[in-house]
């Protein structure tokens, strides 16, 4: 018998399902194999478990940068998703992507092996390391990325070599990308904590850090109560501590609703000062002071001010230069240097560290300069990421024209905040919005939306008339080709998405290195 039960002749796969006791570990699960191995989450998970001597294998659609990293390490990948992959596995691990009627959920469960949901294996991996969670509806890669850093490179002792299980690839040195998972030697591993599914309330961290709480995935929580519910019941199952940012309405909503205990182990980090956060039910304050960014550097410039009592009995002025741009950046990188010196990293060292960060993988990452023409590549998929993204843009390069090609990621999404998508894209010069990424949606459930359903909504803003600035086209090769057309020197299209809208950066560039007269008029 399975741990996700049969229901009146129906499979049921719960994310929420608790499979493991606190007395398991990897060690117990036997052969194992992913369904979707190929996926951001689930490959960080193959190769940790590989890394930790489990043997690994699974399947995936078709071949992907992924799929072909897994094989390099020794791990199976078969192509194609048949009931024979799962023969004589132990655990069948599944993504909340995948149905009750895959073939390999199937055989598996007619086969009365164990299966388990991604965030079961993360669950299990935390068992026996000193666990940092990064949470909240965007900034969570960014933020767990430059805690990952940091702990590499400041980190002595134990702190140092950390586990890390982070949803994309790390931009290195000399334009080399480092993966998102590694199984180090050290106590820490961080991890984001995917809160889409509900599946976050499994995981008991010695710190949870919270970025935000702003409403998304609507789909699954249907209303903002029942979302920043769940952000709760997240935190305060934190061991030790809870870092939170205090500029989103969302998690002071959270703040106020933690018991007694959660909220005194809680560290508040703001931009705004505390007087004006008003409650923070008893928790310590960090205030960001002083941020800027140097004019068309794209270099982050701000003050910690830590608090006397937190950290030891010293007021602590702690200055943070950063290399990746935005006042979102300040936020991201605050949560990281103050979760790294809870953990016991000196504040100081963290803060030094954390300049040599380069960023995320599709985080503000420059693809290239034709005809001094710049590509830049975002995975920015919710309306205040978009916003961010776009403020940080017009600091960077406040002489240029922002040209954007948006492609939404969910249908759902896009249904439910297709107002505040069109508000944030106002900000851009010139905007195409592409077909939706469906990810593990179907179109024909979502029949009405589409990218005019972000289109409409642009069109009654009070603002330069739509028609001028905004249109929809669903194919997003002709997206690139004609937002090619349209640029000129010293203009910046960024390719923003969650989806496949990455793989346009290199047709951009190649397009304008054949049309660099035009780009040059």
């Amino acid at each position: 018998m399975t741990d996700n039960q049969r229901e009146a002749g129906t499979i049921i796969l719960d994310p929420t399902h608790v499979s493991f006791s606190q007395q398991e570990g990897v060690n117990d699960l036997g052969a194992t194999h992913f369904i979707g191995i190929g996926g951001a989450g689930m490959s960080v998970l193959a190769e940790m478990l590989h890394e930790q001597g489990v043997e690994v294998d699974g399947s995936d659609r078709e071949p992907s940068a992924k799929t072909d990293r897994l094989q390099g390490l020794g791990i199976a990948v078969e192509f194609g998703q048949r009931e024979e992959n799962v023969e004589g596995k132990q655990t069948i691990v599944f993504s909340s992507a995948i149905k009750p009627d895959n073939p390999e959920i199937v055989a598996a469960h007619a086969a009365g092996e164990r299966i388990v949901h991604r965030s079961d294996i993360l669950s299990l991996l935390m068992n026996t390391k000193r666990a940092v969670t990064v949470a909240g509806a965007h900034g969570k890669t960014t933020t767990s990325s430059m805690l990952a850093h940091i702990l590499t490179h400041a980190g002595e002792g134990n702190l140092a070599d950390p586990s890390y299980a982070i949803g994309g690839s790390i931009q290195g040195k000399d334009g080399m990308m480092l993966d998102g998972g590694h199984a180090g030697q050290g106590d820490v591993l961080v991890a984001e904590a995917d809160e889409s599914d509900g599946s976050f309330a499994k995981y008991h961290p010695e710190i949870a850090i919270v970025t935000n709480s702003e409403a998304d995935h609507l789909d699954h929580y249907g209303t903002q109560e029942n979302y920043r519910a769940a952000f709760v019941d997240h935190v305060q199952h934190a061991v030790k501590s809870v870092v939170m940012c205090g500029d989103d309405e969302g998690n002071l909503a959270v703040l106020r609703a933690l018991d007694a205990s959660s909220a005194a182990h809680t560290v508040v980090y703001a931009t705004q000062d505390e007087a004006s956060l008003g409650d923070l039910n008893g928790a310590a304050f960090v205030h960001i002071e002083s941020e800027s960014e140097s004019a068309q550097s794209g270099a982050e410039h701000f003050t910690l001010h830590v608090p006397a009592g937190l950290l030891d009995e010293q007021e602590r002025m702690v200055p943070v230069t950063l290399t990746v741009p935005g006042i979102h950046n300040a936020r991201n990188a605050s949560a990281a240097i103050i979760a790294a010196a809870l953990l016991g990293v000196d504040i100081e060292k963290a803060a030094e560290v954390a300049t040599s960060f380069l960023g995320a993988a599709r985080r503000f990452q420059v693809r290239g300069t034709v005809s001094q023409v710049t590509v830049v590549d975002d995975y920015a998929h919710h309306p205040t990421e978009i916003s961010a993204l776009l403020d940080a843009a017009r600091r960077k390069y406040p002489q240029s024209a922002i040209r954007v090609i948006f492609q939404p990621h969910l249908f759902s999404r896009t249904k439910f905040f297709a107002e505040a998508f069109a508000e944030a894209l106002a900000k851009a010069d010139d905007v195409i919005v592409t077909g939706i990424f469906p990810a593990r949606e179907k179109q024909e459930d979502y029949p009405t939306v589409g990218p005019d359903t972000i289109v409409d909504e642009a069109l009654k803003l009070d603002h330069t008339p739509a028609e001028d600035w905004i249109r929809g086209v669903e194919d997003m090769h002709t997206a690139a080709q004609m937002m090619v057309m349209r640029a000129h020197h010293g203009d910046v299209i960024f390719t923003v998405g969650a989806g496949d809208i990455t793989q346009m950066d290199e047709v951009i560039l190649h397009a304008l290195q054949a049309h660099r007269w035009d780009c040059e008029g």
